[in-house]
């Protein structure tokens, strides 16, 4: 099993931590955020990961040479400009070549997620791509029809909806927890160039009929570690993720 984790992003929010040092290697009680991605993926079972990089790029090289790569084989993504979710994707296509679904794993995100229960669903679902997502308030939604199938996007900061599909019922609000499984035939799919979002690509994807899924995860432990706030009440919590 594969996996992708998105840690090139500068961290802006976790100023002024990320003034000298990757936002991946912020610690939660002493344990660097992207050692515990990892390490929750590989319990999941992925024994192949690409890490894209860019800020502070070599501090995070330097950090998985001196644990030997944790045991598996990981493999590096410089972006030698920002790309995005969607662009960073895209600049590592060429890792999945084997036609199985992966995972694509933001850094900052924290969560006791089923990982394993995420992918069956999205095997047994036949989708294009699944989505951990969660009825918590935030400014952006996904919007998911009674299906669980994504039909549009809604952004209350500044009042904007985008429908790109016609709903099977009453539309629900769910917001995304940063963590997907996404089967490889996207990348032959994806027209869009450069830096780019991924919720662009899912919506036009969507809007053509793709299965785009929900996975609910109301049920887990989730949080937002990209916020400075957020990472000192987390470390208060001193929650228990099992790695």
């Amino acid at each position: 099993m594969k996996a992708m984790i998105l840690a090139a992003g500068l961290g802006s929010r976790l100023r002024p931590l990320t003034d000298s040092r990757p936002k991946a290697l912020i610690d939660i009680n002493g344990v660097p955020m992207l050692e515990i991605v990892l390490r929750r993926l590989i319990k999941a079972g992925c024994r192949e990961v690409i890490v894209n990089v860019f800020h502070f790029a070599d501090m995070v090289v330097e950090f998985l040479q001196r644990h030997q790569n944790f045991g598996i084989q990981i493999e590096i993504s410089r972006e030698r400009e920002l790309l995005n979710t969607g662009g960073g994707l895209k600049n590592a296509a060429h890792f999945f070549d084997d036609d199985q679904p992966f995972f694509l794993h933001n850094v900052d995100v924290l969560s006791d997620i089923d990982l394993n229960k995420m992918y069956r669903s999205h095997l047994e679902n036949g989708a294009l791509a699944t989505l951990a997502v969660q009825a918590r308030q935030t400014s952006r939604y996904f919007l998911f029809d009674a299906n669980h199938l994504l039909c549009g996007w809604e952004s209350l900061a500044d009042s904007k909806k985008t429908i790109a599909r016609a709903p099977a019922g009453e539309l629900t609000r769910f917001a995304f927890n940063g963590i997907h499984v996404i089967s490889p035939r996207i990348f032959s799919k994806m027209s869009e160039t450069g830096a780019f979002s991924i919720i662009q690509t899912y919506l036009r994807l969507a809007g053509g009929g793709e299965k785009i899924l929900a996975f609910p995860m109301d049920a887990y432990y989730w949080r937002d570690v990209g916020r400075l706030e957020k990472l000192e009440e987390i470390r208060r919590e001193n929650r228990q993720i099992e790695i």
